[in-house]
């Protein structure tokens, strides 16, 4: 049984999603946020203190788009998963890495410095440059996004996940006004997928059950 350690709306959400379009039996373990200073046993697990965790035998992942390609090679190969053979294998990986590394990764500043850290320690420039950051970069999709659906292969894949995360924490970031008109109509149709709709309501009552905070992780101060 594959277990995912996951905090509500962190990128371990990634994951999640996956193992939902993947129709994958799987252990949610949902944890506290942040999890290194709320629940300490999991650091015998995963010493950063970090999600995702996905355990899968004796395979331990704790990198969301890492953890996306794998289930998708594992268990969807010609779905999810863009195998070397096809023309868009490249553009897949691409698109896969460019969710976290291009996408989040300015993101996490603003989250920073507009809302994480004491308010005599916050950087509203800092803040502001990176959001115009992500814009700029989130443009580079448009064009890519207004001829097709889903970012390659004709279908959607893996890599639609890792994007579709960085959207949905512009959206929780207030960003979301600054998606061009494809990634917009783009954002609608990820939102749409019933396996999205599924892991929103499984960490939703997952930590309803465990009597967990369910405002998502990015919005709340570690």
């Amino acid at each position: 049984m594959i277990t995912l350690f996951h905090c509500v709306g962190a990128r371990s959400f990634r994951p999640l999603w996956a193992l939902e379009e993947l129709g994958q039996a799987y252990h949610l373990q949902l944890l506290p946020f942040p999890p290194r200073q709320h629940q300490r046993g999991y650091l015998e697990h995963n010493p950063l203190g970090t999600v995702p965790l996905l355990i899968d035998g004796a395979v331990r992942l704790t990198e969301s788009a890492a953890i996306c390609q794998y289930l998708a090679a594992r268990h969807d190969p010609g779905g999810l998963d863009v195998g070397a053979a096809e023309a868009d294998h490249g553009a897949y990986l691409n698109f896969l890495h460019f969710g976290e590394a291009t996408l989040t990764f300015p993101q996490t500043l603003v989250l920073r410095y507009r809302h994480f850290e004491p308010r005599e320690r916050r950087l509203p420039q800092v803040a502001e440059d990176y959001a115009k950051w992500f814009a700029a970069r989130l443009r580079t999709l448009e064009p890519r996004l207004a001829e097709r659906p889903w970012l390659c292969a004709d279908r959607f894949t893996a890599a639609d996940i890792s994007v579709g995360y960085a959207l949905l924490l512009a959206e929780h970031l207030e960003l979301a006004p600054l998606f061009t008109p494809a990634v917009a109509a783009y954002w609608a149709r990820l939102r749409e997928r019933p396996a999205y709709r599924r892991a929103l309501q499984t960490e939703l009552d997952g930590a309803q059950a465990l009597g967990l905070d369910p405002t998502p992780a990015p919005l709340l101060r570690p």
